[in-house]
C-alpha cells in the first residue's frame, strides 16, 4: 500500500495558541491538546486508514478495476480546520471567550474531513479500460447459405456516458463513507440495429463481379480463396463504412495465408498473403456497380491483368494502402463472396433495388498513355549462389481511367470518370546469384551480365550451376604393356 504523505507550512492562528482547547474532534480523532503539526500528524494518520479501502470501478458489462484512494489522488481539502480550531475561544470579551470553551468541553464540537480527487486520474482510469467498460452493439446479421437465408439477432451494447468521469469524483467527494466501495459507471445502452424484416428483404442482387485466377500457383489461390473467405458474409446497415484490410489483416499462416507472389519495388515477390489485390479489386467492382460511396482505392505500382486498368484496388498493410466504402443506401446490403473449382472468384452485392430496369450501368477503362520498357534489367545478388535466378516479366507503364456509362433505355444519359491511375513502366528482369568462390566461373557469368541480355544471364547461370553439380571426371588407370 502507497502511504498518503501531506506537507502543510504551518501558519500564524487567528487566536495565536498554539494547542487545540479540550473537546474538539476531527472526525473521530480527539485533537485536544495537539498543535497545528499535531493536528496535521492526526489527519494523515486518517488518511493513511481510509487510504486502504478498496474502490472498484465496474460497468454493466462486468468488467473491474479495484484501487486504493490515493490511485484517484486524495487529498485533504479544508486544512483551514487548523486556523478554525486553533481560534476557538478567541473572540468577545473574557466572559464570552470563557463561555464559549466551556461549552465545547461540555457538548463537543466535531469537524469533518473533506477530501479532493484528481478528476484528471478518474477520466484516466476509464480512458485507459473504455475498451472493457464498453461493449460494441452486435447488429442483426443475414447469413446465406446453400439451404437459404438464415438470421441471427443482434445484442445490445454498453456506451460509458461521457460525464461518467464528474458523476464518479462527486461519488468520491459527497458519498463515499471511508470503506470498500464499488462505483458502477455511468452508461448508456447500445441497441443494436436491424430486423429480421428488414434483412429478409436483402434478395436483389445490385451489384456482381467476377474474375479468375486459372494460372496462379497453388499458393496464390489458396489466398485468394482465404481472402474471400474472410469478406463473405458482412452486413452493412446504411452510413457504415467497410475496410477490407482490416478483413484481411493479419497477413500470417495462422490466419490462412502462404507465401506467393506480389509486386515490391517493381519485382514480383514471395510475400504472405499474394494475390490478396484479386480479391479485393473483384470487390472494387462490385462496389461500383452496386453505385456504393468509394471512401479510399489505391491502384497497384505495376498493371495487373485479372482486371483491366484502373479497375483494381491494391491492398498493402505496409504502406497503408486500403480499399474503403460506405452504404450510402437506405437499406442494408450483403457481401457474399465465393470461388470455385475451375478458379473464380465472384462477389455478389445483396440489397433491394430501387433502380429503374430501363437503366443500364457499365464501366470502361481508357488508356491515356502507354510506355514499353526498351530494355531489359540484370540485379546481381552475391547473397544467392551461382544459378539462382528470379525473372520478373516486364510491364507496360500505363496511364489510364475508368469511366461509367450510364444509359437508360438504350441511350447514354451520362459518363463519368471514377478514376486515374498510373502504373510505372517496369523492364523484364532478372535476379541473379553471383556467390561463389570459383573465380573462372565469377568471370563467366560477368561476362553473361555485360551483354544486357536476361536470356544469356540466364542460360549461363544454368549451365555454370550444371558445371558445378557434375562429378568430377575419373581417372582411369594405364594399362599392362
Amino acid at each position: 500500500m502507497v502511504l498518503f504523505l501531506m506537507v502543510i507550512v504551518p501558519g500564524t492562528y487567528a487566536s495565536g495558541a498554539t494547542t487545540v482547547n479540550n473537546g474538539i474532534y476531527i472526525e473521530d480523532i480527539d485533537v485536544s491538546g495537539l498543535s497545528a503539526e499535531g493536528i496535521e500528524d492526526a489527519v494523515e494518520k486518517k488518511l493513511e486508514q481510509w487510504n486502504s479501502a478498496v474502490i472498484t470501478f465496474t460497468s454493466p458489462t462486468g468488467y473491474e478495476v479495484m484501487l486504493h484512494p490515493d490511485d484517484l489522488g486524495m487529498t485533504w481539502d479544508n486544512t483551514e480546520l487548523v486556523d478554525e480550531i486553533l481560534s476557538q475561544g478567541s473572540k468577545g470579551n473574557v466572559l464570552q471567550r470563557y463561555k464559549e470553551l466551556k461549552d465545547i468541553e461540555r457538548n463537543g464540537l466535531h469537524y469533518d474531513i473533506e477530501l479532493d480527487f484528481d478528476r484528471t486520474k478518474i477520466n484516466r482510469l476509464i480512458y485507459d479500460n473504455l475498451d472493457n467498460f464498453s461493449q460494441e452493439a452486435i447488429n442483426c446479421q443475414l447469413s446465406k447459405s446453400d439451404s437459404g437465408i438464415s438470421i441471427k439477432n443482434g445484442q445490445a451494447g454498453v456506451i460509458i456516458d461521457q460525464d461518467a468521469g464528474d458523476i464518479a469524483y462527486d461519488y468520491l467527494r459527497s458519498v463515499w463513507d471511508r470503506g470498500d466501495a464499488t462505483i458502477e459507471l455511468a452508461s448508456l445502452v447500445d441497441e443494436p440495429t436491424g430486423s429480421e424484416s428488414e434483412l429478409t428483404q436483402l434478395t436483389d442482387v445490385i451489384g456482381s463481379f467476377t474474375t479468375e485466377y486459372k494460372k496462379s500457383s497453388e499458393s496464390r489461390c489458396i489466398n485468394v480463396a482465404n481472402g474471400c473467405r474472410l469478406l463473405d458474409g458482412a452486413t452493412l446497415y446504411p452510413g457504415e463504412q467497410f475496410s477490407v484490410l482490416e478483413h484481411l489483416v493479419p497477413f500470417t499462416e495462422q490466419n490462412g495465408y502462404k507465401p506467393a507472389g506480389s509486386y515490391m519495388n517493381g519485382l514480383v515477390v514471395d510475400t504472405l498473403g499474394g494475390g490478396i489485390c484479386q480479391v479485393s479489386s473483384t470487390l472494387y467492382n462490385a462496389v461500383l456497380l452496386a453505385e456504393l460511396q468509394v471512401d479510399e482505392r489505391y491502384n497497384h505500382s505495376m498493371i495487373v491483368d485479372y482486371v483491366p486498368p484502373s479497375g483494381d484496388a491494391a491492398i498493402a498493410e505496409s504502406s497503408g494502402k486500403d480499399f474503403k466504402f460506405t452504404n450510402n443506401k437506405d437499406f442494408p446490403i450483403y457481401i457474399e463472396g465465393y470461388v470455385t473449382e475451375d478458379k473464380t472468384i465472384t462477389f455478389n452485392i445483396y440489397g433491394k433495388e430501387t433502380r429503374p430496369e430501363n437503366r443500364v450501368i457499365t464501366f470502361k477503362s481508357e488508356v491515356l498513355e502507354r510506355t514499353v520498357a526498351d530494355y531489359e534489367s540484370i540485379i546481381q545478388d552475391a547473397s544467392k549462389p551461382i544459378g539462382y535466378t528470379s525473372i520478373t516479366s516486364s510491364h507496360a507503364g500505363i496511364k489510364a481511367k475508368y469511366m461509367k456509362i450510364v444509359t437508360v433505355n438504350g441511350v447514354e444519359e451520362s459518363v463519368e470518370e471514377i478514376n486515374r491511375s498510373s502504373y510505372k513502366m517496369v523492364p523484364r528482369t532478372i535476379v541473379v546469384g553471383v556467390g561463389t568462390d570459383n573465380p573462372d566461373a565469377y568471370n563467366q557469368i560477368q561476362a553473361a551480365i555485360a551483354t544486357g541480355s536476361v536470356d544469356e544471364v540466364r542460360a549461363m547461370s544454368k549451365a555454370l550451376a550444371a558445371q558445378a553439380a557434375a562429378p568430377p571426371p575419373q581417372e582411369v588407370p594405364a594399362g599392362d604393356p
